[in-house]
């Protein structure tokens, strides 16, 4: 009996969820909306870095906005060259890798904060911190510990709102969908991207402080809208249920699932939820704070369903994402397209990149529930890998600045463009879903945490080091790069054949069950043949049909 309520579920795996609603859509839909942070603060920093004003007032050039080029283009900087006007490099890397710094605390503590106090008010929370750190950003003119600590702040509302909102949306969308809905997230980092670009593109020439100042203030809107939006969305049923709540479990789960609240479709799930909880806790005990942290580190690296394996699955999976190289381009897409040398407009190829990865995203929704995670993913880093080697390939030979060759650097960004497509159809959404769909309810809320993290750990990473490795000062990779990116890809299609289970169309529960039966390579013929409700006795004739014997998890 938990909250003073005994819930009595069903024996049929196929009646442990109610059929997909419209309302389901639209609360996952807007949920979704998390991402626009995400993305949006991922697009603008890339575009500001470039911006001639925010140039000058961090290295004190001066910029004459007037001036005719011999190419036909506007604007050049006073008594040096155009290819030394640009931020230093460990300028570059602060400002873009600050916020990543903020978001790896933020995913952390997001995820705790979210078992304490509920996924909703997290979000809300994150909504408020953000809006702090643009405050301090605006308000920086050539302060750059001011605007570091903006942007490190803002980077911890992010984290907040980027680690619960997958938490969130993969606890209340139905199976059948769940993989395109949580993809919906991606889709909405994507928009963000492209906003962001926008509004650069609209502000880059601007002679005074509303170039930078506009694109930060623009997300505002963001914060407001997410934050007053999620005050009449419920809380997830499954939050309800850990915290032994069964009764508000009951109404947030009829809610959701647009059923009556006596519905036997809302009894049976959430039977399962239960059950499974009651499952899980017998094996991850939650002894204490420091105990329900620890939970996510036992086990075995062989077993497959031992906390340990799915904590690494989840952390790795961001990794090998970040891995790819995909922000290298949304960072610093434009520094990069000017280095090489035939392109007079590197925002509009930036623009036409962000508009590719948009444009793609969508194909997932489909995809993603029709050919499962496992064949997304090994697609998506195979096309990768061919796309970067090409570009690599090209940018050592035709493409070199000194060849001046303009088709070559067309071929380039075609294949980046390609490579962009890969990877927003695959690994982008892909790897969000999985990491909701892994962990057992117990550990879910930092499990995602630690997972999130990663993402932004890695990215903080990546953001420190690749101006270095493309500076013309420093390492000055160039287009080699892109045999980097394309090697560690190499490393992601290997981290997903062995270790990435397949459970498109399961419930949470069902996921949780199948880890536990079969390894990741024949997790794809996998179907359940029992519920948890019956393996926990909380059927209605009170017998499982199934051993009460089941290979207790380390």
């Amino acid at each position: 009996m938990a909250g003073g309520v005994v819930v009595t579920g069903t024996t049929d795996v196929g009646r442990v969820e109610a059929p997909v609603t419209f309302k389901a859509y639209l609360i996952c839909a807007f949920a979704a909306f998390g991402g626009i942070f995400f993305g949006y603060d991922t697009g603008w920093m890339g575009g500001v870095l470039a911006m001639p004003y925010f140039i000058t007032l961090y290295t004190g050039v001066p910029y004459d906005y007037n001036v005719v080029n011999a190419d036909g283009t506007i604007g050049a900087p006073i008594g040096i060259s155009k290819d030394d006007f640009v931020l230093p490099s460990s300028t570059q890397s602060l400002f873009t890798s600050i916020l990543s710094c903020g978001t790896f605390f933020g995913s952390l503590v997001g995820g705790d904060i979210a078992d304490f106090v509920g996924r909703r008010p997290t979000i809300i929370s994150g909504c408020f911190v953000f809006a702090v750190g643009c405050i301090m950003q605006i308000s920086s003119t050539n302060q750059e510990v001011l605007f570091v600590f903006g942007r490190l702040i803002a980077g911890v509302g992010v984290g907040f709102i980027s680690a619960v909102v997958i938490l969130y949306m993969s606890e209340i969308a139905p199976k059948k969908v769940r993989g395109a809905m949580v993809s919906g997230y991606q889709f909405c980092i994507t928009i963000g991207i492209l906003l962001a670009n926008c509004v650069v593109y609209a502000t880059q020439n601007r002679p005074d402080t509303g170039s930078y100042r506009i694109p930060i203030g623009v997300q505002f809107l963001w914060a407001l809208i997410l934050g007053i939006g999620l005050f009449i969305l419920p809380e997830s049923p499954r939050y309800f249920v850990k915290k032994g709540k069964i009764e508000e479990a009951a109404k947030a789960l009829a809610y959701v699932r647009g059923q009556p609240l006596e519905s036997d479709y809302v009894r049976d799930e959430l039977a399962e939820i239960v059950a499974n909880n009651e499952f899980e806790m017998r094996h991850i005990p939650q002894t204490s704070y420091v105990g329900s942290w620890t939970a996510c580190f036992k086990g075995s690296l062989s077993s497959g369903n031992s906390s340990l394996r799915r904590t690494i699955l989840g952390a790795g999976l961001q990794c090998m994402q970040q891995c790819t190289g995909i922000n290298f381009v949304f960072y610093f897409g434009p520094p990069f397209f000017k280095q090489l040398g035939t392109i007079s407009n590197p925002f509009l190829i930036s623009l036409i990149t962000t508009l590719v990865n948009v444009l793609s995203t969508p194909l997932s929704f489909y995809t993603i529930e029709k050919f499962g995670r496992r064949a997304l993913l090994l697609t998506g880093a195979t096309g990768m890998i061919i796309s970067q080697f090409i570009v690599g390939a090209i940018g050592v030979t035709q493409g070199r600045e000194e060849a001046h060759n303009p088709t070559a650097v067309s071929a380039m960004i075609a294949f980046i463009c390609i490579n962009i497509s890969f990877f927003a159809t695959t690994w982008g959404p892909t790897a969000w879903v999985v990491v909701g769909e892994v962990f057992p309810l117990p550990i879910r809320s930092r499990g995602v945490g630690i997972s999130t993290a990663s993402n932004w750990f890695w990215n903080t990473i990546i953001a420190v080091i690749t101006p270095y490795l493309v500076g013309e000062h420093e390492a000055n990779l160039g287009p080699k790069v892109f045999f980097l990116w394309g090697s560690l890809c190499c490393l992601s299609l290997t981290f997903a054949y062995f270790l990435v289970p397949e459970l498109k169309g399961l419930s949470l529960e069902q996921a949780d069950m199948c880890m536990q039966e079969v390894p990741p390579r024949r997790s794809a013929k996998w179907k359940p043949s029992h519920t948890f409700a019956s393996e926990m006795h909380r059927v209605e004739d009170n017998t499982a049909l199934v051993n009460d014997t089941v290979e207790e998890k380390v």
